[in-house]
């Protein structure tokens, strides 16, 4: 089984408002929301993961809910472009940090254990391969486990994911290999979410199931329901509020459209805007290490 080649169309500047990440495939342009295979095998064993963040990089960069094919862009708050602060010992995100495809997290549903709803967005990813990746990379990985955040009120998962190619993939196949062969991971993971929007002012996030890090079935499981929203989602049957529904693949799709027929920029690929160096700015929180 050949996979699809997975490019990136760069529009606008990095680390400016108009910066857009298109995925294209074989050429034609995708939405990563909608029209990139939540799985990668028969068997549903391998997954496709969409690179939002690189790992050790601050600006928060998303899979835009509600522009025609949900290019990655730049997250924005009253105007500004959002980073996330470096919390000592951290410099930005600790993982390769995306989204799976063809799945989502509906707030008209409360979960049953985390007694919250969920966040209107894709299904969160922290892969934690050796290799960083690049905005817009197209990854296959294997599902290990899944924190629980609650953010402002929301359930907001957190699934633990590793490279198929990673020369560690052999050997991490739940949980419990990760604190075996990255000892401390999984501590500074509950760590750096729990204390990532302190230097904004926030406070500290909170995490279901005591922060512990539930196993690859549980994990799998959630991906399923997300999974099962989403096709609810694509097929109208869930009101979709603001996101936008276009896509190029989703054959029982009612916003099935033709590329051709999308007016998407062609590629630029502009040189990033320089950061304000205070972004590099460590913040000692206290009582972070714990």
């Amino acid at each position: 089984m050949s996979s699809p080649k997975y490019s990136v169309r760069s529009v606008g500047a990095p680390h400016t408002l108009e910066h857009r990440i298109f995925i294209e495939k074989d050429g034609q342009p995708v939405s990563p929301f909608h029209d990139i295979p939540l799985y990668a095998n028969e068997q549903q064993t391998i997954l496709n993961m969409v690179v939002e963040i690189p790992r050790w990089t601050n600006a928060k960069q998303e899979i835009s809910k509600d522009e025609t094919l949900n290019p990655i862009k730049q997250d924005t708050k009253k105007g500004k472009l959002r980073f996330v602060r470096n919390c000592f010992p951290h410099k930005g995100y600790l993982w390769n940090y995306g989204a799976f495809p063809q799945t989502w997290e509906d707030p008209n549903v409360t979960h049953p254990e985390t007694k919250a709803q969920g966040d209107n967005d894709p299904l969160d990813v922290c892969e934690i391969g050796e290799l960083v990746a690049k905005p817009g990379e197209v990854k296959q990985v294997k599902v290990l486990g899944v924190m629980a955040l609650l953010d402002e009120g929301e359930t907001d998962w957190k699934i633990i994911v590793i490279d198929v190619n990673d020369p560690l993939a052999p050997k991490l196949n739940d949980i419990e290999d990760v604190e075996r062969h990255l000892p401390g991971l999984l501590r500074a993971t509950n760590e750096w979410f729990r204390i990532y929007k302190i230097p904004d002012g926030k406070p500290e996030n909170q995490f279901a199931f005591s922060g512990e890090c539930k196993n690859k079935k549980y994990a799998m499981d959630v991906v399923r329901e997300c999974a099962e929203a989403w096709e609810k989602l694509i097929t109208g049957k869930t009101n979709k509020g603001d996101i936008d529904l276009t896509n190029t693949t989703v054959s029982h799709s009612n916003d099935r459209t033709d590329p051709s027929k999308l007016n998407i920029p062609e590629a630029d690929n502009k040189a990033p805007a320089p950061i304000d160096p205070s972004i590099d700015k460590w913040f000692f929180i206290s009582g972070a290490a714990v």
